[in-house]
């Protein structure tokens, strides 16, 4: 049987499911349930923090059969052809490999198209920010005088690099980097519905080499799943990283601090060396 990587299998199927990002949820939640979703949105942030996940779930809130709905059910047609990719009202597209203006106009072609099967039809652009110039205008075009039922959401980590006419026509919402302990709390979710044993200083260690992305977390986890015979332990997650742990920074500290500098050398040599080298001892 084909494996599904934690990170899919675990993407957010609604609302209540995208974590560290309640303003966003909030505000989202609120536009549907009032009729006042807009035509475009830019979701901006590091990556792996959830901004094309909140975007399907919210194609999935406007095209759900019991909708329009802050909470698509997840389990009618049309939701599952858009967890699945397959539907063809949501239409996700990478501009870091389709930046031209041929594939711009080609989604110019397809937006005054009515929905096939859905009440809308949702453009997920990722990685906004590496279209061409001649791109970014014929995208401004479309803001401009966009058809009644499509919503544009356009994703990127470098904000900055969008242009200023194309922010100023979209609802701008800043997705911010999860803390150690968030992370540390979903790893904990996920560990235990997957039956996953893994000692609680593993799942901080994987969090902090997550480095604010739920996506680079699950799948350290994923992968130390199959490394491991057994349960996940603090120093199986640093033999497979090559990190060292906190003895080693302590020991490193103290031979500084007390200008030690030949043993300070010696565990250096021996942190490259992969730990051939005996300790120092902290007699001064």
């Amino acid at each position: 049987m084909k494996h599904t990587t934690l990170y899919r299998k675990w993407r957010p199927r609604r609302f209540g499911g995208i974590v560290g990002q309640e303003p966003v949820v909030r505000t989202l939640r609120r536009a549907i349930e009032t009729d006042r979703v807009s035509h475009a949105y830019l979701f901006s942030g590091p990556r792996g923090t959830g901004k094309t996940s909140t975007a399907k779930v919210l194609a999935m809130g406007l095209n759900c059969e019991k909708g329009p709905t802050p909470e698509p059910d997840g389990t009618c047609e049309s939701c599952r052809a858009i967890m699945n990719n397959s539907s063809m009202d949501v239409l996700e597209m990478d501009a870091a490999s389709n930046r031209g203006i041929d594939e711009i106009r080609d989604l110019r072609d397809r937006v005054n198209l009515a929905p096939v099967s859905g009440r809308m039809k949702v453009y997920i652009i990722d990685e906004v920010h590496m279209l061409t110039a001649e791109a970014f205008n014929a995208l401004l075009k479309m803001l401009e005088e966009p058809p009644e039922h499509v919503v544009f959401v356009l994703a990127t980590t470098e904000k900055h690099k969008v242009l200023p006419t194309i922010i100023s026509r979209c609802q701008s919402f800043d997705f911010r980097r999860p803390s150690i302990e968030t992370l540390v709390e979903k790893l904990k979710e996920i560990s235990e519905a997957e039956g996953i044993e893994v000692e609680p200083e593993a799942l901080t260690v994987i969090a902090r080499e997550g480095r604010g992305s739920f996506r680079d977390a699950e799948g350290l986890l994923d992968q130390l799943s199959s490394f491991a015979e057994g349960g996940i332990t603090a120093s199986m997650v640093r033999e497979l990283l090559g990190g060292v742990g906190p003895e080693a920074l302590t020991e490193t500290t103290y031979a500084l601090y007390e200008r030690r500098t030949a043993d300070a050398l010696r565990i250096l040599d021996r942190l490259s060396g992969g730990g051939s080298t005996s300790r120092p001892s902290r007699a001064a």
